[in-house]
């Protein structure tokens, strides 16, 4: 997978969502020195181009001045290879002035709401859903292009229809994320989204993404198409990801992945010191990611979507069982559930209809002239 780095200004975060696991009280806000020994690592720890994507946490707290100097830090210091820009926020704190800075670099920007105001303030917190669309507007009128993940829980998945709808209506394309158990919380399954009732909610998206191609985008059922097309994962929780995506925190200590920023066990190193990729590998977070991918290889070497599923995420497995290996994500059965399905569709759509070259290029199964899972696969993402 392309070569990954999040950056983690702080770890604070002025909004108190109902199940979030990565804000923390009182956290510090990364330097532009630490910014500069970012560069200096990189510049000796590998030479391919890199995406930097600021995550948090919530990214703005570091405010205008440390993205005007950070940004150039970053582009000129690595200016032999493709360096691009990601940023995920609630946007609370998007100002033209942020909004500028962040647009001279195209960067796009993730956020994130859940659905209607009454869904969306229940689940994350009271006055989130106003604050977040008065900062989506001023990014907006900044040209920034921004994209909103909506988390599925416990809750909200009674709600799906409702939801689908908030976005389709809206004009929003969806991106979504189940709600996870978290190695921080008292309460971590208290929010978590059951994996079978996960894995029917993608089969619900796909029927209501098919029933609505060309209104709307639903992107976790376009990479789940891809991944079954190309027979290789396409986004970092369906790919071996150790070694290819790093998070660097405040303080410039290196985690296997943003999730992990701010636990002690799981740092790998610091960027101060240059640690090397044997280096990094060499300690117990990096040999823990490692272990899992020679657990995935044993324990799913006989299920048939293993090369673009790889067990799913790390954090994912290891959350439940207080970071020990013990299983694979425990949302396999969502995953092995619409793999299969989509596999299912289109063995159906090739081979199942007589006009094989209408199968390919869109109309679902034995001519019915409406969409079917072949218009998602070839579709350019």
């Amino acid at each position: 997978m392309p070569f990954h780095v999040m950056l983690i200004p702080t770890l604070g975060c002025p909004s108190k969502c109902s199940y979030c696991w990565s804000s923390e009280v009182g956290s510090p806000v990364m330097s532009i020195e630490t910014v500069e020994e970012v560069v200096a690592w990189l510049r000796e720890f590998r030479g391919d181009a890199v995406t930097f994507t600021f995550h948090g946490g919530e990214p703005l707290l570091a405010g205008a001045d440390f993205y005007r100097k950070a940004l150039p830090v970053l582009a000129k210091g690595l200016d032999d290879r493709n360096v691009a820009f990601a940023l995920q926020s609630n946007l609370w704190l998007m100002t033209p002035e942020i909004a500028k800075i962040l647009a001279e670099y195209n960067i796009p920007v993730g956020s994130s709401l859940d659905g209607p105001k009454k869904i969306n303030d229940f689940q994350r917190s009271k006055g989130y859903y106003d604050k977040t669309m008065k900062g989506y507007r001023t990014a907006l009128e900044s040209g920034l292009d921004v994209k909103f993940i909506c988390t599925f829980t416990s809750y909200s998945v009674k709600k799906k229809e409702e939801i689908f709808n908030y976005f389709l209506d809206n004009g929003l394309t969806l991106k979504l994320h189940p709600a996870l158990p978290s190695l921080r919380s008292g309460e971590p399954e208290k929010w978590a989204l059951d994996p079978e009732e996960y894995g029917d909610l993608l089969v619900y998206l796909l029927d209501k993404y098919l029933e609505n191609m060309g209104k709307i985008d639903v992107m976790n059922i376009d990479h789940l198409c891809k991944c079954v097309f190309t027979r290789r994962g396409t986004v970092c929780t369906y790919v071996d990801c150790m070694g290819d995506t790093f998070a660097v925190g405040p303080d410039g200590s290196i985690y296997p992945c943003y999730r992990f920023v701010g636990m002690p066990k799981y740092v790998m190193g610091n960027v101060y010191d240059r640690p090397s990729m044997e280096d990094l590998a060499k300690s117990k977070a990096g040999k823990l990611m490692f272990q899992y991918k020679d657990y995935v290889d044993k324990k799913c070497g006989k299920c048939r979507h293993i090369r673009y599923c790889r067990g799913g995420c790390p954090y994912n497995a290891i959350a439940p069982h207080d970071g020990k290996i013990k299983g694979v994500d425990p949302h396999c059965v969502a995953y092995r559930r619409i793999f299969d399905e989509i596999t299912e569709r289109f063995n159906s759509e090739m081979f199942g209809s007589s006009n094989m070259e209408m199968g390919m290029f869109g109309p679902g199964p034995m001519g019915s002239g409406k969409p079917g899972i072949m218009s998602i696969m070839l579709k350019k993402l």
